[in-house]
């Protein structure tokens, strides 16, 4: 439970929960992009971490119109969720877990390289930076900087 029960769009839990919202929506849009536009295909691990993301979407969207900050509660589990897949997932791409319990069987393999920006960031990689920040803005709205 939050210690404010104040989600103003003035307070700073509010921009907090916005910038969670605010990555998100652009990871949504980046893994849309990426297999529409680019012809990507996902593979399954890829799918299972949309389901979190698509939906940290739409409960962060609703939880801030409404200036609920129960939001925060739906939003940490499913932020764990995707965290916990894509640390999974960088483990089996980078060779720590080994093939033979590999969850993708036919199509895409989870461990193909489909793009790699500037010679390290990685897909997987990015969904576990984003699943992480947001993960950390979710467990940490209301802390003061410390100068």
């Amino acid at each position: 439970m939050l210690p404010s029960t104040n989600l103003s769009p003035h307070s700073r839990q509010w921009r907090v929960l916005f910038a969670c919202w605010l990555l998100a929506l652009v990871a949504t849009a980046g893994s849309l992009f990426l297999s529409e536009v680019m012809e990507f295909a996902p593979c399954v691990l890829c799918w299972y971490q949309r389901i979190p993301m698509y939906a940290l979407v739409v409960v962060l969207g609703v939880g801030l119109q409404a200036q609920d900050p129960g939001v925060v509660k739906y939003a940490k589990a499913l932020a764990l969720i995707g965290l916990a897949l894509a640390s999974y997932h960088c483990l089996l791409y980078l060779g720590f877990i080994p093939k033979s319990i590999q969850p993708c069987g036919k199509g895409v393999s989870c461990a193909d390289v489909q793009l790699q920006l500037w010679g390290v960031v990685t897909i997987p990689l990015m969904s576990l930076l984003t699943f992480g920040a947001i993960s950390l803005g979710l467990f940490f709205p209301n802390r003061k900087r410390v100068v």
